[in-house]
């Protein structure tokens, strides 16, 4: 598969300090008469690859990076932007609030409450950009009229820091919704509480392995109206939510052809989601998945710039309520039928002594952060996870190997265009073996007559 690459012109930030606590806003929000959309979904995209502030890599961010840029933010607008501390992770990282506009609809933002998901994250910054930059344009003078949003943009911190699910407790935030044990989970209720905003959207990542139902396309995003309980049942809000839903899959469909998803709305009971919608802030859940390119980054964080100001937008001018639901429950439902690396049909020879066989190879991958000399990195980290017929299902990237032979990389210094022998491993186990479990060090090689040419190399 040929990866494409983002053209990107980066700016430096704006914007931050601490300001005024927001009133609580009127107990109903007013219905405003629905209006045309200001943004066409690709002019949005267009935007952002000239406008883009983020950060290319938004698994290094850490919070002195976010905090150092809402301090940015906020001065760079301090008639615009607002911020204060509405907390305290467990290790004493502060916990940030900003927001904007003069609307009566207040709508909540939260990312990174898991700390290994922050392609949200970026986004917002993204989203805080083109407001500093247009805000006297008619399309976002109608959203600042209309709205006022409220973002976090990194609940928690300590997971950030350590590209992690959890917190510095141990505990995973978003099953502390009843309970309140966490500090990130306490401030981010009480912030709920003294707003009631009636619309939240809670920002998420999902495995490398989602996919589109059984399309074999990624589920580079998947949308979901949280329910409030187990009937989900559908309210008011929740119809809203459906609806907002709908708009942003309209407007990434383009751009994204194939790889929008649903994500499973069962009642979780321990959820902020679930419990803010039962609380009368009606949530969407944005996750997002895998790409196919070898950075995906820059893809994952425009869709959700895209989606962001699409949603504001629909709130902002009525359109929301207009949309129709069943965009949003047509679409396909997450599955986890999908590989990083396939490797289709070819001649196995497993280096255990057992004779080839014909079997596809499904190889998963996560990405890790470490740091060496005081530099964080990504690093992949991937391995063979099925063996066999794979035929239904899809991958990121596939190699075709029919009519080939693949075999366990037994010399790393193996490269395309060498002329080898291969070892009887019937006389002498490989030092790797393709299994399942085992780490996704292969070649692909041509038979030519009785040595074989290497056609290429699987390394991570």
């Amino acid at each position: 598969m040929r990866l494409l690459r983002v053209s990107v012109l980066i700016f430096t930030t704006v914007v931050a300090a601490v300001g005024c606590a927001p009133k609580r806003p009127p107990a109903t929000s007013p219905t405003l008469p629905s209006a045309p959309a200001a943004f066409a979904p690709v002019q949005l995209a267009v935007t952002w690859n000239n406008e883009r502030v983020s950060w290319d890599r938004p698994p290094l961010i850490r919070h002195a990076d976010v905090e150092s840029r809402l301090n940015t933010v906020r001065a760079s607008a301090p008639d615009l932007f607002q911020l204060e501390r509405i907390g305290a992770s467990v290790e004493g990282r502060s916990i940030n609030h900003v927001w904007f506009g003069r609307g009566p609809i207040h709508v909540l933002l939260w990312s990174q409450m898991h700390g290994d998901e922050p392609t949200a994250t970026a986004a917002l910054f993204d989203v805080f950009e083109q407001f500093r930059r247009h805000r006297g344009e008619p399309a976002y003078a109608r959203i600042l009229d209309a709205l006022t949003i409220h973002a976090v943009p990194m609940l928690n911190p300590d997971g950030a820091e350590r590209f992690q699910r959890r917190n510095a407790q141990g505990i995973d935030v978003n099953r502390d919704a009843l309970r309140l044990q966490t500090p990130e989970g306490q401030a981010l209720k009480t912030l709920r509480d003294r707003l009631d905003a009636p619309v939240g959207f809670n920002l998420h990542n999902q495995g490398w392995r989602t996919s589109a139902g059984k399309t074999g396309q990624p589920a580079s995003i998947s949308l979901l109206s949280v329910a409030f309980d187990e009937a989900r049942t559908e309210s008011p809000g929740r119809l809203l939510t459906k609806q907002l839903c709908a708009l942003v899959r309209d407007a990434l469909e383009p751009l994204a052809p194939g790889r929008i998803a649903r994500y499973d709305d069962e009642f979780e009971v321990r959820a902020f989601g679930d419990n803010f919608t039962k609380w009368g802030t009606s949530v969407v859940l944005i996750e997002t998945g895998p790409w196919p390119a070898a950075e995906p980054d820059p893809y994952l964080v425009r869709l959700n710039f895209v989606a962001l100001m699409t949603a504001l937008d629909g709130l902002a001018t009525g359109r929301a309520k207009q949309a129709d639901k069943r965009r949003y429950e047509t679409l396909p439902v997450n599955d986890t039928a999908l590989f990083y690396l396939m490797v289709r049909n070819g001649t196995v020879v497993p280096g255990t002594g057992v004779a080839p066989f014909t079997a596809d190879i499904g190889i998963v991958a996560n990405r890790t952060v470490r740091t060496a000399a005081g530099r964080r990195e990504t690093h992949l980290a991937a391995r063979i996870e099925d063996l066999g017929d794979l035929s239904v299902a899809g991958a990121l990237e596939s190699i075709d190997a029919a009519g080939l032979y693949v075999a366990p990389l037994w010399d790393p210094d193996l490269k395309a265009g060498d002329v080898v022998a291969l070892p009887d491993f019937a006389a002498r186990r490989a030092p790797r073996v393709i299994a399942p479990g085992e780490p996704a060090d292969l070649v692909v090689l041509r038979r030519e007559g009785e040595r074989h040419r290497v056609e290429r190399v699987v390394r991570f």
